[in-house]
């Protein structure tokens, strides 16, 4: 990659090459501009990589080979051709992710069968089963016995409480308990982190919480940089800005008529669409197996730990830290 890199560098401009540097030695800690480069002459690509795969896989991805792998983030004005000027194009590592896959999951910890609710077996206490919240405020410490005994409040939207102009409302959880109030998303994108060094967003470390396990503490320990969602056309993606995985579900995640769970882990570096609009219509009356019925414009995105069939724990309650993504139904 050596030769192609030194003939791309030359035909960058000086302000360019500093942005560069300062883009890479931050490892993308903040949304920094476009690194434009000139898209050169299609009959050469088979020579040598185009700019941006070239650049992602010198300093992000060593294993990355194709553009179709690639994926613009929300706040990238320099692809396509967006920035007005089609001769050129952004190069800017940090301005791409890589596109999610589903993985082939490992066994089963527990089997997990839609005649569990025929069998007895308690259904789980879970945001979806909860009675409407009919106050904007977090939720305070309880014990675990009271948690079993009755509903978790419910943060679902209603249309009173979308008049406001926002596309979502974010509720962060440890485990059955919501820390904070409803954080609105009023513009395009949102990131959501415990630290950043530049930027704004949800951040989750100034939210206040009367006790923590240490089970929550590791957990929130990994959640760093957080994640960046974007309500994109058709549908609203989430990138993985941090260093662990995140997991999420949602109910345009699992194929029509699906008995079980889809939980896709979203690897660091890593965007997936996370919830589709023209699917979402489709799911009306979906529910879970051993949860209810659940809200078919809603996301709910763990931070390094997952749950479902697949893994010890059964449902997004039994994790650590937890973020329910509520979505304005769109006119």
């Amino acid at each position: 990659l050596k030769p192609a890199a030194h003939a791309l560098f030359k035909k960058l401009k000086d302000e360019e090459l500093e942005l560069l540097v300062q883009v890479v030695e931050s490892r993308g800690a903040w949304e920094s501009g476009c690194v434009l480069a000139p898209r050169g002459d299609p009959r050469g690509v088979k020579q040598g990589l185009p700019p941006q795969v070239l650049l992602c896989r010198l300093f992000r991805w060593p294993d990355l080979h194709q553009s179709h792998e690639l994926k613009h983030l929300c706040y990238c004005t320099g692809g396509q051709g967006a920035c007005g000027d089609l001769a050129v194009l952004c190069c800017n590592p940090h301005h791409f992710s890589r596109l999610a896959v589903p993985e082939t999951p490992p066994p089963p910890y527990l089997k997990v069968s839609c005649e569990h609710e025929n069998q007895g077996i308690e259904p789980a206490v879970t945001p979806s089963r909860r009675k409407r919240l009919t106050q904007d405020e977090g939720a305070g410490p309880c014990a675990e016995a009271s948690l079993l005994c009755s509903p978790l409040p419910d943060t679902s939207l209603s249309w009173s409480t979308i008049k406001d102009g926002c596309w979502c409302k974010l509720a962060y959880w440890e485990y059955r308990t919501r820390v904070g109030r409803l954080y609105a998303v009023h513009e395009a994108s949102v990131n959501v982190f415990c630290e950043l060094p530049w930027g704004s967003g949800f951040c989750l470390a100034q939210l206040p919480a009367a006790y923590r396990s240490c089970a929550v503490r590791r957990a929130r320990g990994k959640i760093g940089r957080g994640l960046l969602l974007s309500r994109e056309p058709g549908g609203v993606w989430a990138y993985n800005r941090s260093e662990h995985p995140i997991f999420v579900s949602s109910p345009t995640l699992s194929p029509p008529g699906a008995c079980g769970l889809t939980v896709l882990k979203v690897l660091p570096g890593y965007s997936a669409k996370v919830f589709n609009y023209e699917w979402a219509g489709d799911r009306r009356g979906w529910q879970l197996p051993g949860e209810g019925p659940c809200d078919t414009h809603s996301i709910r995105i763990s931070f390094a730990k997952g749950w479902g069939p697949c893994y010890s724990r059964q449902f997004i309650t039994s994790c650590p830290c937890w973020l329910e993504v509520l979505l304005n139904q769109p006119r």
